[in-house]
């Protein structure tokens, strides 16, 4: 047991040394995205194999089942909190910056 937890913190010290080495050693360049992206998926991976025991799990994988539910949700609310952003950006974009500030101060002073 004790032999899963070492190599579950070696890879993961190993991901993130890699990831911040590449960020801090090179220019933003656009496969840099990409391939944080992958280390942070495999660094999810390490995660939950290796200290939340999701492959361990025999019967009726209730750990499992409890983990997508909790992802589902997470992803509703981060997918709502961007669309609710995007479509407050869309409405007040017509206006300038300036139109912008007077406008959010005079509906201040209306309250609620």
């Amino acid at each position: 047991m004790m032999q899963k937890y070492i190599t579950g913190f070696a890879l993961s010290l190993a991901l993130t040394l890699v990831a911040y080495f590449l960020v801090i050693n090179n220019e933003t360049h656009p496969w840099m995205l990409v391939v944080l992206g992958v280390l942070a998926a495999t660094q999810l991976a390490v995660q939950l194999l290796y200290f939340l025991h999701l492959d361990d799990e025999v019967g009726p994988r209730l750990k499992q089942l409890s983990f997508w539910f909790m992802a589902l949700i997470l992803l509703i609310i981060v997918v709502g909190s961007i669309w609710i952003m995007n479509n407050l950006n869309e409405r007040m974009m017509h206006f300038s910056p300036t139109e912008k500030n007077q406008y959010m101060l005079t509906e201040y002073d209306k309250g609620f």
